[in-house]
């Protein structure tokens, strides 16, 4: 690398860390990075060899991936964060990560025989029992801030539930009995989330540390700025492009920010945008990755499990909505260049994109075969490991065409920790998630949270969803992606769920097409909590990257997602967007009725259409927006003739001569700072 690449690296670590408590991680140097490096590669060549070769029993796997992640997390992350910085670790985190192990290691050496005597532990296991779970929370502590002190305040509800009055009152519970439901059984810490993450997500990341690796996000970067780089307002637009294809190997909003914002952000400042502009722009549309399948920030495959589904019905259904997202910022961006007249790139700064895709195709390989196995029916697990391999293939190729074989082995060493390493974050919400879970199951307490839920929204099924859409962004905000949506999966998707009881035909034995539009509702707006404050971790990021407060920044990055926020609305009243049921023309007017009803939101909110728009027709607009979303054939007429009155009035109030003056000026020469 130059010491100009090194500079940057090492400035895109500092915004990360800043950002985001997951990137809050010690600087190890030396034999201590080595030896972290050398416990990532085993980590990842387990995980590599269980899914080609077959998996652990569900305890085992999960417990070996527990360990792991002990490791990892109390020898990278310091007890305080202000000490990120540290070359070291010190003997008290290596004696944490020890009793990590030990906890891990006694279920494991002691699994058949904990299996034959539940509900008869001997004094040991509940002392083994009890140090897991709080160690379990410590290091949650040390890598996401605000989630385990969540988990340790429920984790008291089993001994003081019977002290709270009315509908949420519970029996007290044996310490015996809660320390084997979250320890010993798969109902807490081992539960669903992290079995999931010891078999698929693991994976997922590990492949989009491979793919980034060998250049395909540079690739995707350099398709989108030769596709919209010319267009109104073309470096925002290579956003949302690159955005989008970013995101079907990313699932992290912060990292989605920094890698793609570090090119975009400086070049809109450079054409004259304003650097809040730049900054929400790069920030919505980043965080619409973690809803973009394949990948889905790893709730795809948390969120198969729970459904009892096959994992590529959920990517199906996931698509359109997250087509919509990008369609709805794209317009956003669009209408807001055409009101300020920000203008794009000239031809000759772009990339020739058939060069680019010649040059470098083969790059897409891995990404293509995993689809193919899926579609085919191959397990996820098997799909990834496919296309790591083949990942590995082709950054081969990459070496020998640039005469860099020598330096190969060291890369994919290094390509092995970096996938380990991302995934620790996911591993650990999945673990700490599981406590909140088992407190949920054991007590009871989401049928009383349920009843409350449907009460307060009067049974309306409108007003339940606001409520759950307030619920999520409040949930969401400083808590990973992935933990917010298993959170929320087990509180409030029964609510949904119990006044859309018989929606749309069972996709499986027992599972509607409402019940994976209630789960795809809560998870699309715990992804946008990363927008809104106080805690809009993936604003504060590009904040950092355009040097400006980025309080302003999430305000405007919510505003651009606004004509966002009508999309899981749309999917739950119109199932036929989730490509699940309905016929092909039933599903085509419900996609082109919701693309209809995002355009005119985007044009309310930037407060332009074909022209300026007056507050009346803004006031239309929005209006127009929610009958066509609603989908309704009444409605949907109604939303055409509202949008065509205002079209019709802007196009006529246009003098003739002045109809499209102004394009191609500098966006500075407009802009007023929105």
């Amino acid at each position: 690398m130059t010491r100009a690449e090194v500079g940057q690296a090492q400035e895109i670590e500092q915004l990360l860390a800043s950002a985001d408590p997951e990137f809050g991680y010690r600087r190890l140097a030396g034999p201590f990075a080595a030896a972290v490096a050398t416990v990532a590669v085993a980590m990842s060549a387990f995980h590599l060899y269980t899914s080609g070769f077959g998996t652990l029993l569900a305890l085992k796997q999960r417990a070996v991936h527990l360990g792991f992640v002990f490791t990892l997390v109390f020898l990278l992350y310091p007890v305080r964060r202000k000490h990120a910085g540290q070359t070291v670790f010190g003997w008290p985190d290596v004696a944490f990560a020890l009793a990590g192990v030990a906890c891990v290691g006694y279920l494991l050496w002691h699994h058949d025989r904990l299996m034959l005597q539940a509900g008869q532990l001997a004094r040991t296991d509940l002392v083994v029992g009890a140090a897991g779970v709080l160690l379990v929370l410590e290091a949650g502590r040390r890598v996401m801030g605000v989630l385990p002190f969540i988990a340790a305040a429920l984790l008291a509800y089993p001994f003081l539930g019977e002290y709270v009055p009315g509908l949420f009152a519970v029996r007290r519970f044996p310490v015996e009995r809660v320390i084997e439901h979250m320890w010993y059984t798969t109902e807490g810490v081992f539960g669903i989330p992290l079995g999931v993450s010891a078999t698929y997500v693991f994976l997922f990341v590990l492949l989009g540390a491979f793919l980034e690796r060998t250049g395909l996000g540079q690739l995707f970067v350099e398709v989108a700025m030769a596709l919209a780089g010319w267009m109104h307002g073309g470096p925002a637009k290579v956003s949302v492009f690159s955005s989008a294809l970013l995101g079907t190997v990313s699932g992290s909003s912060v990292a989605n920010v920094v890698a793609d914002g570090v090119f975009n952000i400086p070049l809109m400042k450079r054409l004259g945008y304003h650097p809040r502009f730049a900054a929400a722009a790069e920030a919505a549309t980043s965080v619409g990755g973690q809803i973009m399948p394949p990948v889905m920030g790893a709730a795809a495959f948390v969120m198969a499990e729970f459904l009892g589904v096959p994992y590529l019905t959920v990517v199906q259904a996931a698509v359109v909505p997250a087509l919509l997202y990008f369609v709805s910022l794209f317009f956003v961006i669009h209408f807001e260049a055409r009101r300020l007249d920000l203008r794009g790139l000239r031809r000759e700064e772009l990339p020739d994109l058939r060069r680019t895709v010649l040059r470098k195709w083969y790059l897409v390989v891995p990404l293509l075969v995993m689809v193919l196995y899926l579609v085919r029916g191959f397990s996820p697990a098997r799909a990834a490991f496919m296309a790591i391999a083949l990942a590995a293939a082709v950054h081969l190729i990459t070496c020998v065409r640039e005469g860099r074989l020598r330096d190969y082995p060291r890369e994919l060493w290094g390509m092995l920790e970096y996938g380990a390493r991302n995934a620790l974050t996911v591993a650990l919400a999945c673990a700490v998630v599981g406590v909140i879970i088992g407190v949920v199951t054991l007590t009871g307490i989401g049928n009383a949270l349920v009843t409350v839920t449907t009460a307060l929204g009067q049974h309306n099924l409108f007003l339940t969803l606001v409520l759950v859409m307030v619920a999520c962004t409040i949930i969401g905000s400083g808590i990973p992606t992935t933990a917010t949506y298993i959170i929320l999966a087990a509180l409030a998707v029964p609510a949904i769920e119990a006044l859309l009881p018989a929606k749309g035909p069972e996709i499986a034995p027992g599972v509607r097409v409402s019940h994976i539009a209630g789960h795809l509702f809560i998870f699309y707006y715990g992804v946008i909590a990363d927008l809104t404050p106080p805690d809009a971790l993936a604003a504060y990021a590009a904040a950092g990257i355009a040097r400006t407060p980025p309080f302003p920044v999430s305000l405007e990055a919510t505003r651009h997602a606004l004509a966002a926020i009508l999309v899981p609305f749309a999917f739950v009243y119109s199932p036929e967007l989730l490509l699940l049921s309905g016929s092909w023309p039933d599903r085509a007017l419900a996609v082109a009725s919701a693309v209809a009803g995002i355009v005119f939101l985007s044009a309310a909110v930037a407060g332009y259409f074909f022209g300026p728009a007056h507050p009346v027709e803004r006031v239309l607009l929005a209006g127009a927006a929610v009958g066509m979303v609603l989908h309704n054939p009444w409605l949907d007429l109604a939303g055409l003739a509202a949008a065509g009155l205002v079209a019709a009035a802007q196009f006529f109030r246009q003098a003739p001569g002045t109809r499209g003056a102004g394009r191609g000026q500098p966006a500075a020469a407009k802009q007023d700072g929105r």
